[in-house]
């Protein structure tokens, strides 16, 4: 099972879209900058995820994209099938065929319950709720930036010879 990147790099530009403070789209060139994702690839990524209703596009000067939903509508998992990523842990893509004519492996149903499980997951997380854990971190960060004592170099004290 692995996620690829066409679902990593889609959750992250949802993500710097929600995390914008601002009411104005968003440039896919901003977007590539800040995230170092290829332009060409968000422009693939953003064409599945407008087509599914996540983005919206505005045109003209000052265009860009916005989320077609509010952050909390908007699961992870709905990012991922978006953009056509199937996350499959069995073997067989959950065909049931693993070993062909003979049927499926005596590991699917494990594999298959784990898909589920990380599904399930997935769903149970939105936009809003890593949008707030971010902040979060972020303003944790700050805190502990600001609190940490700074030592500046040690004076010493001239050892005076003895004679």
């Amino acid at each position: 099972m692995r996620l690829t990147t066409k679902g990593r790099f889609a959750v992250t530009a949802m993500l710097d879209l929600a995390m914008s403070e601002s009411d104005k789209p968003l440039t896919l060139a901003g977007i590539s900058e800040r995230q170092a994702i290829s332009l060409s690839y968000l422009e693939q990524l953003f064409s599945r995820l407008r087509k599914q209703g996540l983005v919206k596009s505005v045109r003209g000067p000052g265009g860009g994209y916005q989320l077609a939903k509010a952050q909390h509508e908007i699961s992870v998992s709905h990012i991922i099938a978006a953009v056509d990523e199937l996350i499959d842990a069995t073997q067989c893509g959950g065909e049931e065929n693993c070993h062909g004519d003979e049927g499926r492996c005596i590991t699917h149903d494990l594999w298959a319950s784990l898909n589920s499980k990380i599904l399930t997951y997935l769903s149970g997380i939105t936009l809003a709720d890593i949008v707030n854990d971010q902040r979060g971190a972020n303003k944790k960060a700050s805190c502990e930036q600001s609190q940490q004592v700074v030592f500046g170099p040690r004076k010493t004290r001239t050892a005076e010879v003895l004679s």
